[in-house]
């Protein structure tokens, strides 16, 4: 089996086996997992190749690219702020940025964009790179769309859009960008957490570079509603690695793309989720299990706009326990994913922050982090 490093409590060495077996069984390059019960880390495992090219082995330092798991931790920092008293959820996203009120979205609340339910999964203005990391021309172009459908009535994946919007607020209110916010009020606090919306110069030496598995399913075409989301109109080429501007590209890691763009180690997510549900080593947790019971009643599910189906449910802003999706520990689960595999959640009944990533990018939702959980699930009895 593939050699790997780091520890596990012998409560938790079916975490370790299953860790090893995905080496063994999936085409794996390099991995990490990391769980947290009770604010105390009971995993930490990592091994594989970091970088394919150069043969540079995975470490406890590395980092990856994690895409939409992003989304999780700006949703986190929604959560903090409505717990703080400084952002009403279901008031009109105009309250704190008015000019989003144009184009019909007066009445779209941060819940809506939260739950997917907005009407703007898209935008119709075509943007630059250039642009996108400039931050003010994508705000511009969500305050001139127009809603798709009647916002609340239905839902589809807001993937970028929902990034920048909540992003928008959040910077409305603290007069920080979601990354900076992140940093500041949550991970600098909690010792440096490794996770990051715009990532500094001085960490690209620990990233890992994706690969693309064998396989995976091609997008649509350009003007395909499901690649328009996840591409910003072809401005982020998807999956793109090595293209001007793919996911292996320092200047993308840079930005704040708030939707898809975090980068983190596992143990860095899963200590996120471990602070919001538990605190870490004994301090106090982020979100009251008031907030958590907030994040956790289902906003969207079933068949979305596009009429698809894949089994998911939606809190505000973070991924339920979805049996026929993903399933996770319970009802009081919640996370995010990211494509290609990365997946990261916290659950304040069991007391767990959980993250696995890795560097081969196989499939939206595959089975190496359902196969960990379920370890988990299993070594918690």
């Amino acid at each position: 089996m593939q050699q790997y490093q780091g520890w596990a409590d012998e409560r938790f060495g079916a975490v370790a086996d299953v860790f090893a077996r995905n080496f063994a069984e999936f085409p794996e390059l390099g991995a990490a997992v990391t769980v947290f019960v009770g604010g105390r880390k009971v995993v930490e495992l990592w091994g594989g190749t970091a970088d394919e090219r150069t043969g540079r082995a995975w470490t406890q330092d590395t980092l990856v690219p994690v895409f939409s798991c992003a989304k999780g931790a700006v949703s986190i920092s929604a959560h903090l702020l409505a717990q703080q008293g400084r952002l009403d959820l279901d008031a009109p996203v105009a309250r704190y940025w008015p000019e989003f009120a144009r184009s019909g979205k007066q009445e779209i609340t941060t819940r809506m964009i939260l739950g997917h339910r907005a009407g703007i999964p898209a935008l119709d203005a075509v943007l630059s790179f250039e642009e996108i990391a400039a931050w003010t021309p994508v705000i511009r172009a969500i305050e001139a769309q127009q809603p798709l459908w009647e916002p609340g009535t239905t839902y589809e994946y807001h993937g970028h859009v929902l990034g920048f919007a909540v992003g928008e607020v959040i910077r409305r209110i603290t007069g920080l960008t979601p990354g900076a916010f992140l940093r500041k009020e949550i991970a600098e606090p909690l010792g440096g957490l490794p996770v990051w919306i715009g990532l500094p110069e001085s960490e690209l030496r620990h990233v890992a570079r994706l690969v693309e598995a064998e396989g995976r399913r091609p997008m649509p075409g350009p003007e395909h509603l499901l690649t328009r989301i996840v591409t910003m109109n072809g401005a982020l080429v998807f999956p793109g690695l090595d293209v001007p501007h793919g996911w292996n590209d320092p200047a993308l890691h840079a930005i704040e793309l708030p939707g898809a763009g975090a980068v983190a180690s596992a143990t860095g997510l899963a200590g996120l989720y471990a602070a919001a549900v538990t605190g870490l080593d004994g301090s106090p947790r982020l979100l009251s299990r008031e907030t958590v019971t907030d994040a956790v009643r289902e906003v969207s599910a079933g068949a979305g706009f596009l009429g698809f189906d894949m089994g998911a449910r939606w809190g505000s802003g973070v991924l339920l326990d979805s049996p026929a999706f993903r399933r996770l520990l319970g009802a009081r689960s919640f996370g995010n994913d990211g494509a290609g595999g990365q997946f990261a959640f916290g659950d304040d009944e069991f007391g767990v922050g959980f993250a696995y990533v890795a560097n081969r990018m196989i499939g939206h939702g595959d089975a190496r982090a359902n196969r960990l959980i379920e370890a988990v699930r299993g070594c918690l009895g």
